[in-house]
């Protein structure tokens, strides 16, 4: 299994032809984004093919009824899958909504997905339907097909922990696993001010333990290939300081050091299950 790191274009302030050939250089695989306007969708494309990007494409549902954000879902997924995603993410529904309206909105959207020849991701996010681990638990065993797009930040901020009594519905959640945001959260919010720095080393681990369980999952049920974005944000998500609204840190360089440090850890543990599988 081989893993590839794509580039997201959130809080990227310059061109496409400047970040495209920089991100190229520093070992992504591909952009993840929402589809782009009608009126640059070919210079996009032409972009993406020209330094040889594959594409992972964001829709967000809308509406003020499940009907209308299942008439989102549709539309917008069509319209995803004519760019030959590698997978298409999805941030769906409402955490407002009641279990049945929940199952209503998936039993749906599963059928449209059926139609189309690219995997759907359903992301682990804040407001949306799988906001938290238990909604996610039921939503999960109720639909066998469900796939999931992995963003363990938003869990850890909506239950202001570490999820540390949680490790079996992440062990489940592993197992449906089709595409990773590896931002790193920590109780008081979503995206910790600095992945590196030291006082936030405990809840690095703990996403790096997640991580880990996606990736034998997806390992042993035969996955080729795993995804992952290290989807950390600019302002407000990346942290300021009073007053001036200077970023605590550098945004480019989060992203690319967590792009480096999990395509270590990713290798390390394919070679440990390797070592296993050698005869003594």
């Amino acid at each position: 299994m081989r893993l590839q790191v794509f580039r997201h274009l959130w809080g990227v302030s310059d061109s496409w032809e400047q970040s495209f050939p920089r991100f190229q250089s520093r070992g992504y695989a591909g952009i993840e984004a929402v589809l782009p306007r009608a009126a640059e969708a070919g210079r996009f494309r032409r972009l993406l093919g020209r330094h040889g990007f594959q594409f992972i494409a964001q829709i967000v549902t809308r509406g003020a009824t499940v009907r209308e954000h299942i008439t989102s879902f549709r539309q917008q997924v069509r319209a995803a899958s004519t760019w030959q995603p590698v997978v298409i993410n999805t941030h769906s529904g409402s955490d407002a909504w009641s279990d049945s309206e929940a199952s209503a909105y998936f039993s749906e959207v599963l059928r449209v997905e059926r139609d189309i020849r690219c995997p759907v991701a359903h992301e682990t996010h804040r407001g949306r339907l799988l906001f938290h681990p238990l909604q996610t638990r039921r939503l999960v065993e109720e639909f066998p097909d469900l796939k999931l797009c992995c963003d363990f930040s938003h869990w850890v901020c909506v239950c202001e922990r570490l999820l540390e009594d949680q490790r079996p519905t992440i062990a489940l959640c592993a197992e449906r696993a089709w595409h990773v945001h590896a931002r790193v959260g920590y109780p008081q919010g979503p995206q910790v001010p600095d992945p590196r720095a030291a006082e936030y080393a405990g809840a690095l681990a703990a996403h790096e333990d997640w991580w880990r369980l996606i990736w034998q999952a997806q390992r042993e049920r035969g996955m080729d290939t795993s995804t992952l974005t290290p989807e950390f944000g600019p302002p407000d998500y990346l942290h300021t300081l009073p007053f001036t609204r200077q970023a605590v840190a550098n945004l480019e360089d989060i992203c690319d050091w967590q792009a480096q440090r999990q395509t270590m850890n990713f290798r390390n543990v394919i070679a440990s299950r390797i070592r296993r599988k050698r005869p003594v």
